[in-house]
């Protein structure tokens, strides 16, 4: 695997492997946590498969992008609603870019629905694809951490 992928799969393990620090009041933003450990949960399967550092199994990988592509396909009813919590990491800019916003999340369930789980290299080509869609929804709507 090139330095680029080994690098990206990392990063992307490093964000998947985080749970939330602090749990959310507002039942409707604890729900958009959930919604996202289950879609970091999953990003890391898939990286942890795709960097070698857990054994391919082409069954849970296809679990794995199954269940992602679901929770992406989500994120726009959890969002709609405009709660916010202290323990939000989501940034306002949500709802005023909202048509943005949703097209960075179709963009995640894209790249979720086209990687092919079959074999590792196939995970491995579509990781790129899920990691800069997370990577470049959360630069713009989410607050660091």
């Amino acid at each position: 695997m090139k330095f680029t992928a080994k690098a990206l799969v990392a990063g992307l393990m490093m964000v998947a492997g985080v749970a939330i620090a602090a749990e959310a009041t507002d039942p409707t933003v604890k729900a958009r946590q959930e919604l996202m450990d289950t879609i970091g949960m999953n990003t890391g399967i898939l990286g942890k498969m795709a960097g070698g550092e857990t054994t391919f199994d082409a069954e849970a990988a296809e679990a794995a992008k199954t269940a992602l592509a679901t929770a992406a396909g989500e994120i726009a009813a959890k969002f709609e609603p405009q709660a916010n919590d202290p323990k939000s990491t989501a940034k306002a800019d949500i709802w005023t870019n909202w048509e943005d916003y949703l097209k960075k999340a179709d963009a995640l369930k894209a790249a979720a629905e086209g990687m092919d789980a079959t074999t590792v290299e196939g995970v491995q080509a579509g990781m790129g694809g899920i990691g800069g869609s997370c990577k470049d929804c959360h630069t713009a709507y989410r607050i660091p951490s």
